[in-house]
């Protein structure tokens, strides 16, 4: 991607040649009013200002349909000054407006509040979203029963002994077509597979939570000792998987994997 002082500068370039063309803009908030404002002038409620690289100044931006320029120390004194609205999520700005393009282009909000519609960059966008739910949906088809109790386990928290095969198989489908991005990343976690034995292990009671679940504790006919607290904001189950996996909790892994094959 150029930096971003050279795409300013092609954007400079194509202003002043007036080489426009028609353009779109759309809210970003999922949910749009029927009108929405945007502060078209520098004021005290609300800073308008643009910091110019070349200048190494911040100019103030004021939106005035008379005037060739969107930056005050441009404009003459007979300014007129035009609300710039947006209806129902979206604003329209022929290319006979080229001053209000480039004011949309300079606007704090651009990218934050509102973006410019790209229909190629979007099509792209949802291209590449259905490639992803594609291959979830693939790989999902796939996996074995054990797989599907894994990241059932891992995902939805839940005991796949209390579901039938095809409830899972079902349940693990969703997953891939609405959050294929979950479903990847767990297929994908070298983890996965550990962290289902951990849920496997509080399924049949051979660790247990106590504390509001700040403890892990053995449950095992011979050993009710503790086995670690959880750290502050961390996931319970990945703290268990990194002691289980260190020196120090090797050993006690091996005998909850004991245990639990019995």
């Amino acid at each position: 991607m150029p930096p971003l002082f050279l795409i300013n500068y092609k954007f400079n370039q194509m202003i002043k040649s007036k080489v426009t063309v028609d353009k779109t803009y759309k809210l970003t908030s999922s949910s749009t009013p029927l009108a929405y404002f945007i502060p078209t002038r520098n004021s005290t409620s609300y800073s308008l200002l643009y910091y110019d690289e070349e200048k190494n100044e911040n100019r103030a931006l004021r939106y005035a349909k008379n005037q060739k320029s969107p930056f005050e120390d441009e404009q003459d004194g007979n300014t007129i000054l035009e609300a710039v609205v947006f209806e129902d999520g979206f604003l329209s700005v022929p290319r006979s407006n080229p001053v209000l393009q480039e004011f949309l282009h300079y606007h704090p909000m651009n990218g934050k509040e509102f973006v410019e519609v790209n229909s190629e960059k979007d099509a792209e966008a949802d291209l590449e979203a259905l490639n992803i739910q594609a291959d979830a949906l693939v790989a999902a088809k796939s996996l074995s029963i054990e797989e599907l109790e894994n990241i059932s386990r891992v995902v939805f928290g839940t005991d796949p002994s209390k579901y039938s095969t095809a409830e899972l198989k079902r349940d693990i489908l969703l997953l891939a077509r609405n959050n294929p991005e979950v479903f990847l990343d767990a297929l994908s976690d070298p983890s996965t597979n550990l962290k289902s034995k951990i849920q496997g292990f509080f399924e049949k009671g051979l660790i247990s939570f106590r504390k509001n679940k700040k403890e892990v504790w053995f449950n095992t006919v011979s050993n009710k000792s503790r086995m670690l607290a959880i750290p502050y904001k961390e996931d319970p189950i990945d703290a268990i998987a990194s002691y289980l996996q260190s020196d120090a909790g090797i050993e006690s892994l091996k005998m909850l994997e004991n245990l639990a094959e019995n």
